[in-house]
């Protein structure tokens, strides 16, 4: 089996975000929440393990290619205030 970061393509060789196939429609919505998610459920144990977030860059990247800037922002915000609706 090959390394994942063999398989993973350089930061500059990105050009849009890779195929998802729990995602396969056009609507990219659902996409850019579960990625959000992801990435934060990631931080938060990975900080917990004491480990580094290194791996977490992949969830990150991705929905800051998909999200608009204000759903993230508005996300940030409820989750410094405690009301995000998720579960991170």
């Amino acid at each position: 089996m090959l390394d994942v970061k063999a398989q993973m393509p350089s930061s500059r060789e990105w050009k849009t975000v890779p195929f998802d196939p729990r995602f396969p429609n056009q609507n990219q919505t659902r996409n850019c929440y579960q990625n959000f998610l992801d990435y934060h459920r990631c931080i938060k144990a990975m900080n917990h393990r004491g480990k580094s977030t290194q791996p977490c860059e992949y969830y990150f990247r991705v929905y800051r290619s998909l999200c608009p800037i204000s759903w993230v922002q508005r996300w940030n915000e409820q989750i410094k205030q405690g009301t995000f609706p998720g579960k991170i």
